[in-house]
């Protein structure tokens, strides 16, 4: 197997840099939240209010286990994917992990004006970022290789991370 798979928090930018990493390398892109999203026939805050985070989490395991098999892609995670450990493993065995990371302040200029954010539906979300950042830093550290998105384009991620897997 030899896919890439981009983790980290929402607004890092893995879908954006997921798709332009694909077209870079020839390959298949796939987002898992657009594939929850259409195997559950609803939007991922409509599946978080009604069945619950538990259940979209089973969703995102049963996704990743669905795509393993299929070789030259560019996978797009959701920003928790790496909370249920074994996900990590899959994507490990099938794969190179990337992280995309940045910093909290610049991470909720980017989604602030997004409806679609669960998780960040709070009073305070800047703080709920960092705290939710904190939580998963063990996880995220996890991959194979970390690029802070926070000052770098899109186009340069990708130049980055091709560079790593390149060698």
């Amino acid at each position: 197997m030899n896919s890439v798979y981009l983790i980290g928090f929402m607004g890092t930018g893995k879908s954006t840099v997921g798709h332009l990493l694909a077209k870079e390398l020839n390959r298949t892109f796939i987002d898992t939240d657009e594939l929850i999203v259409e195997k559950a026939g609803m939007e991922i805050t409509e599946i978080f209010k009604k069945q619950g985070e538990d259940y979209f989490r089973a969703l995102e395991e049963v996704i990743l286990k669905q795509i393993i098999s299929r070789d030259d892609l560019v996978v797009s995670t959701g920003g928790g994917v790496i909370v249920n450990p074994g996900n990590i493993e899959i994507m490990h065995n099938s794969g190179i992990l990337i992280t995309l990371i940045a910093a909290p302040e610049i991470i909720y200029e980017r989604v602030k004006d997004y409806n679609d954010r669960p998780l960040l539906d709070v009073d305070n979300p800047i703080e709920e970022i960092k705290t939710l950042l904190f939580s998963r830093a063990s996880y995220y550290i996890k991959s194979d290789y970390i690029v802070d998105t926070s000052s770098i384009t899109p186009k340069e991620t990708v130049q980055e991370i091709i560079g790593y897997i390149s060698d």
